[in-house]
């Protein structure tokens, strides 16, 4: 069984940094991609940010120049630097893996973590 552990999330003034990270346990088999997405109330899920195995590296267009993606040290790691954050960057983050690259082409993940709450207020 797969499993998606993120941390990092918490209250942030406008303006401010955030760090989330994400590490899958329990894979047998290649990831071909981790990313993140994000839900805000109300709103459907979107793509944050996404990188293959390897490198190449895709951001949601709300994101880009803001959010940095990255691989850690550790086999199947991920991190989300978060710069300049706005009140609409408020939602739950969500660290995602994804097995072929057919599916992950088409924005479909096969693993999704719990979720991390991120909330952008002064």
């Amino acid at each position: 069984q797969v499993q998606l552990v993120e941390s990092g999330g918490g209250l942030v003034q406008p303006g401010g940094s955030l760090r989330l990270s994400c590490v899958a346990s329990g894979t047998s088999f290649s990831i071909y991609a981790m990313g993140w997405g994000r839900q805000a109330p109300g709103k459907q899920r979107e793509l944050v940010a996404g990188i293959t195995n390897r490198g190449i590296i895709n951001y949601g267009d709300s994101v880009k120049g803001r959010f940095t993606i990255s691989r850690g040290n550790a086999k199947n790691s991920i991190y989300l630097e978060m710069n300049k954050l706005t009140p609409e960057d408020t939602a739950v983050y969500y660290c995602n893996a994804t097995r072929l690259p057919s599916d992950y082409e088409k924005g479909a993940s096969d693993y999704w973590g719990q979720g991390t709450q991120v909330t952008v207020s002064s």
